[in-house]
């Protein structure tokens, strides 16, 4: 499994993620999106209606069809949809996420103000040898791996 710590410091985190499902649907794969925070899920539902290549279709956890959304919006991680990538859009690392053993990849969103619990995180992930850590950040408007 791998999993990605992406520091937020140009991109708003709802812009990130949509960056990050366009890639996991163009692998054809699926994404569950993380956050607790009701109003992320809108402007996260959003910048998926006005994604750059195109429309990426997407719902929200508690609807009908939950299992057939290529990218599924929810305040947990559980992935009715079988998706193989959870993005943690909120900044909050969730160990469950490695847990599981559902996702490929995890994807931990982060800005400043998220540092240390991110730093924390990344000694956690560090200590599991079963694990494929990556941390990307922001350097003149392109996103790059740094470590």
């Amino acid at each position: 499994m791998k999993v990605d710590f992406w520091l937020l410091s140009r991109d708003p985190a709802e812009r990130v993620v949509a960056m990050i499902a366009e890639k996991v649907l163009a692998g054809g794969e699926r994404a569950l999106v993380v956050s607790e925070d009701d109003a992320q899920h809108v402007a996260i539902g959003q910048a998926l209606w006005e994604a750059p290549q195109a429309f990426l279709a997407h719902g929200a956890t508690g609807g009908e069809h939950d299992a057939r959304q290529p990218i599924l919006l929810s305040d947990i991680c559980k992935a009715p949809n079988s998706a193989s990538a959870c993005i943690l859009a909120d900044g909050k690392w969730r160990p469950e996420t490695l847990e599981s053993g559902s996702f490929d990849r995890v994807f931990l969103l982060f800005g400043e103000d998220g540092r240390e619990a991110a730093r924390t995180a990344w000694r956690e992930v560090s200590a599991r040898d079963d694990l494929e850590r990556s941390f990307f950040e922001q350097r003149e408007g392109r996103w790059m791996k740094v470590a």
